[in-house]
């Protein structure tokens, strides 16, 4: 299938008090793709209107601790044969989630999807191809009266058994198509069937 990057340790490049070239760059491409991109669902059309609108105006907007408005990243996780995907059940909301979070100092967001989706589910998680497939994003309220302006990447994994680390949701399978969709918030709807429709499992 050409997918390439298995979850590693990556340089970081994003500063707290100064933004980087590289992180200012990797925003920069979000918001382009964001400009051209074709909404799944009214939800996600909304979505991009306000991240449109107001990660333009952020001095860092990958950083969580200077202000309520922020990008975080998060990924499907989809097996190899393209019929499953993977989905933990979230401490804090007790909902079944894709693997996601903040954006740690120094990483972009593509490394971030990554690196959650390997903590989250102890999976050899690799992007779908090089430099990542972004295919959704969401804007939601986040813990703290924060919003997530969240972007969504696609990954893929062999279908092995779930090891989260430690601290993370013990609760962490993988869902046929319909099984997750069946419990997906609508925040997760959307994401869910474009990513479906992205490796050819039909609705």
């Amino acid at each position: 299938m050409g997918e390439l990057h298995t979850f590693q340790n990556t340089p970081r490049v994003c500063h707290t008090r100064e933004v980087s070239s590289s992180a200012q760059s990797s925003i920069d491409d979000v918001l382009q793709f964001l400009r051209t991109h074709t909404p799944i669902d009214e939800r996600e059309r909304s979505s991009i209107q306000q991240f449109l609108l107001e990660v333009p105006q952020l001095d860092d907007p990958c950083n969580e601790d200077i202000g309520l408005v922020h990008v975080t990243a998060s990924a499907i996780v989809v097996n190899d044969a393209g019929s499953k995907v993977a989905l933990h059940l979230h401490k804090r909301l007790g909902m079944w989630l894709q693997p996601g979070g903040h954006i740690e100092v120094g990483e972009l967001p593509v490394d971030a999807a990554l690196r959650e989706a390997h903590e989250e589910t102890g999976l050899p998680v690799r992007h779908q191809r090089e430099g990542g497939v972004l295919f959704h994003v969401d804007v939601h309220p986040g813990p703290k009266g924060h919003t997530h302006h969240d972007v969504r990447y696609l990954l893929r994994s062999a279908e092995l058994p779930m090891q989260p680390a430690e601290g993370e949701s013990p609760d962490v399978k993988w869902f046929m198509w319909d099984d997750a969709l069946a419990i997906a918030d609508a925040g997760l709807l959307g994401a869910l069937q474009a990513a479906r429709a992205r490796v050819g499992q039909p609705a």
